[in-house]
């Protein structure tokens, strides 16, 4: 889901070849306790402008953005993101200690000879496995009637002496002989497929390049469907291979025409439809094409309609249809498949109930809702779908849903739970008997006693005198509230993403060194409905903002910290949050966290070869044709905003392959600030070299990752322990 993406097809200026790539400021930057570091690097100013809607916008560092991307390989470029890491380094290098010692707390939350629970699907049982040490996962499987754990995945293998590694996709063929599989191993998330005979472990031939979506078996485990991406980096197309041909000779089922569409495939509980679903942010359309016989005709459900979003399953030739068309909460319907767009109301939608999920078993179906906030789970009889049978969890505040459910038949239904003080914890629910199993907690080898922590809900009015943002709190219960505890706040709010008040053995690095952990759910998330979710997009982005520095001013108030101790955290869109706020509201944040952040809004929206411009058009506005959104989004961008004023400081990360936020996003803004404020606290950018939007993969790398950052916010505020 992410981020998008600009850039304008703008009006070059020739470059200016006097200056030097590199300037340097004049005065070091400085930390509280650290030496002088080196000259900060200080990127060339290039004239280049961009024309639109009559407006004439200056950019001066677009050049950071490589003519040849996808590739980048322009030394101008690359010299000087090497001179930001180079000076990352430098920065980071007197707390190198801190580092080690963050780094090997949350090391020692974490179980490394661990697996995963076993779970059931066909005639076989499927689990993960970490070994001690090990970056990546094995996948083991062994017969469901008995018998020695099989090796059927080896991601410690497949990664050996790569700087990245991803494993996207695993798919089993329904005869239980075959394995799909999809890897990336540079961060650009163009992922590769290959398939594994399950008897010998040896690989097929095929080999498909450049796939971007799920790998999906025909009912007769002899062909796969796919989708590629595009030049654009979009998936707008569905294709079959049948196993042993030419990939040049596989079928094109599906072409979507709408640029700001993508397409995605998958299949029906029971398996006897294949669904492929095109749509956008606010838009979907759903076809479905017989599992026995991908070559056959598609079949519409229903046409799309702009503003109306939905989703398919099947049972028994009954389509259940999950639905924004009449509530934005959504409603549940019903149709038969001989006449799939007639509609009706199954279960109606609510005010007070928020349909976030929806799973069709033989004999039952789960009805995931969120009410007031909380997650709710309800299996729910064919014959009395209005009949609650809610699942009854022992929290007042907590996070749940379901598991991995692979079987269309299931006694027990697989539960996930946490809270922000209980660690993850994996049930089985016996449906028969409405009780809950606990087959796993997650375990914490260093030791951790949640009788030492609280956590709690807060509501912190905001501007408009009529809303009330919720903020999750936790620390520790010897943590004084009289106002001076340093206080770390995280949020995302787009796209209608719910930041979960879950549990996180990381975050115990601070709140154990006295701060308190806040997640501000502000409105662009949907953590309170669809509605709250849409109070927080397009002409009314602003209020995910405001709902941010008021939530940090709310709790000021109420003691729970001070300005200038409070250090804040976003990544991807709620990295434009932290560009926001950091204009906006300086003076309270006392270290900022902004993690492959997209901050080039005007420049990102307005290209649309950009691989997710056109799909985030509905999300953000189209600066390109409306001047009103143009206007809007010029308004509150965080790169077009900067101003001579005084910042806090701030770690910005990247990643130099990232489809999504690109690299020159972050890359730009940090060379702004550097000549635009008129202070020099710590102003960092770390772009990873050979990754993309995640980070450092492997959960070593990406922990290491955590440690510096964390240093960070703890340096910044004084706590240096």
């Amino acid at each position: 889901m992410r981020l998008i993406w600009m850039f304008l097809a703008a009006i070059a200026t020739p470059l200016v070849t006097s200056p030097p790539l590199l300037a340097q400021e004049e005065d070091t930057e400085l930390t509280e306790n650290a030496p002088a570091l080196p000259p900060a690097p200080v990127a060339d100013q290039r004239p280049h402008q961009v024309i639109l809607h009559g407006r004439t916008i200056d950019d001066p560092w677009h050049w950071l953005r490589d003519p040849g991307y996808p590739e980048i390989n322009d030394p101008d470029v690359l010299d000087y993101v090497r001179q930001e890491n180079a000076y990352f380094d430098a920065a980071m290098r007197p707390h190198a200690k801190l580092v080690e010692t963050l780094f090997q707390e949350m090391k020692g939350r974490i179980k490394e000879i661990d697996a995963s629970v076993p779970q059931k699907d066909g005639d076989w049982l499927y689990w993960v496995e970490y070994e001690e040490g090990a970056e990546y996962k094995k996948w083991y499987r062994r017969p469901a009637s008995g018998g020695e754990p099989v090796l059927i995945l080896d991601e410690v293998a497949m990664a050996e002496g790569k700087d990245y590694f991803r494993l996207a996709e695993v798919s089993i063929s329904p005869n239980g002989a075959l394995m799909a599989y999809s890897f990336d191993d540079n961060g650009s998330e163009r992922f590769e497929a290959r398939i594994r005979n399950l008897s010998t472990g040896e690989l097929l031939p095929d080999v498909i390049p450049g796939t971007l979506s799920a790998l999906v078996w025909s009912a007769n485990s002899d062909a796969i469907l796919y989708g590629l991406a595009n030049e654009n980096w979009r998936t707008d197309n569905v294709r079959l291979h049948k196993l042993g041909t030419p990939i040049a000779e596989d079928l094109l089922l599906y072409k979507e025409r709408d640029i700001g569409f993508g397409v995605g495939i998958g299949k029906t509980a029971a398996d006897n439809y294949i669904v492929i679903a095109a749509g956008d942010n606010e838009t979907s359309e759903v076809y479905l094409l017989p599992a026995d016989n991908p070559v056959a005709p598609m079949q519409l459900v229903s046409a799309r309609q702009k503003g109306r979003e939905y989703s398919v399953d099947e049972r028994d030739g009954t389509l259940y249809i999950v639905t924004n068309d009449e509530h934005p909460n959504f409603r549940v319907a019903t149709a038969s498949v001989e006449d799939p767009g007639n509609w009706t109301t199954l279960i109606p939608g609510s005010d007070h109930s928020y349909i976030t999920g929806f799973s069709v078993f033989r004999d039952y179906f789960v009805l995931e809702a969120r009410e007031d906030g909380l997650d709710q789970v309800d299996i729910r009889s064919y014959d009395e779908p209005l009949t609650p049978g809610r699942i009854a969890f022992p929290e007042a505040t907590y996070v749940a849903g379901l598991g991995d459910n692979p079987e269309y038949h299931q006694d027990k239904l697989r539960i996930d739970y946490e809270s922000m003080i209980t660690p993850e914890t994996v049930y089985d629910y016996d449906v028969g008997s409405g009780t809950l199993e606990t087959l796993k907690v997650q375990e914490i080898p260093s030791g951790y006693d949640p009788s030492l922590y609280v956590t709690e809900r807060v509501n912190i009015a905001s501007r408009d005198g009529q809303t009330t943002i919720p903020v999750s709190l936790v620390y520790r219960k010897d943590t004084k509230r009289d106002g001076k505890a340093p206080l770390h706040l995280y949020t995302y709010g787009s796209y209608g993403y719910r930041v979960a008040p879950g549990f996180s053995t990381t975050r115990l690095s601070l709140v154990d060194r006295g701060m308190i952990y806040g997640i501000a759910h502000v409105r662009g998330g949907d953590d309170l409905g669809r509605a709250w979710y849409l109070a927080g997009k397009t002409s009314q982005r602003k209020n995910t903002f405001n709902d941010f520095i008021d939530v940090a001013r709310g709790l000021i108030a109420k003691d729970y910290t001070r300005a200038g101790k409070i250090s804040i955290e976003g990544r991807s869109a709620g990295g434009q949050v932290m560009g926001v706020v950091y204009n906006e509201a300086p003076e309270l944040w006392g270290a900022v966290l902004a993690g492959v952040p997209f901050v080039d809004v005007i420049n990102t929206m307005v290209d649309e070869s950009l691989p997710l411009t056109p799909g985030e058009w509905p999300e953000w506005g189209n600066p390109l044709t409306d001047k009103a959104a143009f206007d809007y989004i010029l308004s509150y961008s965080p790169y077009d905003n900067v101003t001579s004023k005084a910042y806090p400081p701030m770690l910005v990360s990247a990643g130099l392959n990232d489809p999504r936020v690109t690299y020159w996003e972050p890359a730009k803004w940090v060379a702004k600030l550097r000549a635009t404020r008129t202070n020099h606290t710590l102003l960092l950018l770390r772009t990873n070299m050979g990754a993309g939007h995640a980070g450092k993969s492997g959960r070593w790398g990406a922990l290491h990752e955590d440690a510096e950052e964390y240093a960070f916010v703890l340096t910044q505020l004084g706590i240096e322990d």
